[in-house]
């Protein structure tokens, strides 16, 4: 067996799944207080973040994720909390580019202090960014904020990131039955012939504190029928294997729209992802309970081998697929599964 076939074999997981893509999240801060995702009234300004030593510094950052790409990771994204409250990210951006292997890096934000930093950023070599906007609606978008009054610059921030050559960006937008799902053609029509695409996810039980039921779902194919009586639609191939979104375009030429269907077209069996916390936890799910510590071995002085076999483990190990099993999955871990803005989403 040659060398690449045998570490191809090594990072598939349990279904074979091969690892292909490794999100980073830098900080577990954010300066909104989305409902769904870090509620105010639990993380409110007494909250004990992660501090200094805590989280992992940039070079750690660089050596795993250089470790990652030897059992197959191409692709990093770096997220939160929001990624853009952490100092120097720039200077990370730098590091992971210096890794041959690295083919794409992409940022998750959610867009508020982007305008007066994208420009450093691309320098420094980032390629993409997807920018998380539930509404164009000031008051809708208080609510989905927890009050935050910064509509413009979030508005102003994409459209810098587009200027800064990050195309095609990207605004994902998680719709909520009650909250925002009448305002979608109103965003989607703000983007139009822009260039930029939004994506629409159906609204997921991440964590335990978002008060997810189904019926605050709404379903792609109710918003699919919505969008294709304004703007007729025809769908799309993917980008390539394992993109999570469904791809249609506007047959009147004025762009595209996705659809990140968790819920009513689970994919977790085209999953590729694994997830590094920024306090150094290996996470194999967004929906996970339990990560593993790379950070105590690496600051203990395991080798990049002692690591990478420990990363082996982790991903060979896997069979996660929560969102096909949700109802059996949901109560066998009621209760424990991972905050989303300590993992990112």
């Amino acid at each position: 067996m040659r060398p690449d076939e045998r570490d191809k074999f090594l990072s598939s997981d349990k279904l074979g799944r091969p690892l292909h893509d490794l999100r980073i999240s830098v900080t577990d801060k954010c300066n909104f207080r989305c409902p769904y995702c870090m509620p105010a009234e639990k993380y409110h300004e007494n909250y004990d973040f992660l501090k200094g030593e805590q989280l992992l510094g940039f070079g750690e950052i660089t050596r795993l994720a250089r470790i990652y790409t030897s059992l197959g990771v191409r692709k990093v994204r770096l997220t939160g909390g929001e990624p853009l409250l952490r100092q120097g990210l720039a200077n990370l951006i730098e590091e992971l580019c210096a890794i041959e292997e690295v083919e794409d890096i992409a940022l998750t934000t959610n867009g508020s202090l982007l305008e007066n930093k994208v420009e450093v950023l691309a320098a420094a070599g980032l390629d993409r960014v997807t920018v998380s906007l539930d509404s164009v609606d000031d008051a809708v978008f208080g609510n989905m904020t927890g009050g935050r009054e910064c509509l413009p610059d979030v508005l102003a921030g994409i459209f810098a990131a587009q200027r800064a050559g990050l195309a095609p960006v990207k605004v994902n937008a998680v719709v909520m039955r009650g909250n925002n799902e009448e305002g979608v053609l109103e965003l989607l029509n703000f983007f139009r012939g822009t260039g930029i695409i939004v994506r629409l996810v159906e609204f997921m039980d991440v964590g335990t504190i978002n008060q997810w039921s189904r019926d605050r779902i709404v379903p792609y194919t109710e918003l699919l029928e919505r969008i294709n009586r304004r703007w007729p639609l025809e769908s799309l191939e993917k980008n390539y294997a394992g993109e999570v979104a469904n791809r249609y375009r506007y047959k009147d030429g004025q762009g595209e729209v996705g659809f990140i269907n968790s819920i009513t077209q689970p994919f977790c069996t085209s999953c590729s992802r694994a997830r590094l916390s920024a306090d150094g936890k290996m996470y194999s799910c967004l929906f996970a309970a339990e990560g593993l510590d790379l950070r105590t071995p690496l600051r203990k002085g395991a080798t990049d081998a002692e690591i990478r076999s420990l990363m082996v483990g982790k991903w060979i190990g896997r069979d996660d697929r929560y969102s096909m099993d949700r109802a059996a999955a949901r109560q066998a871990k009621k209760g424990d599964r991972i905050e989303m803005f300590y993992i990112g989403g």
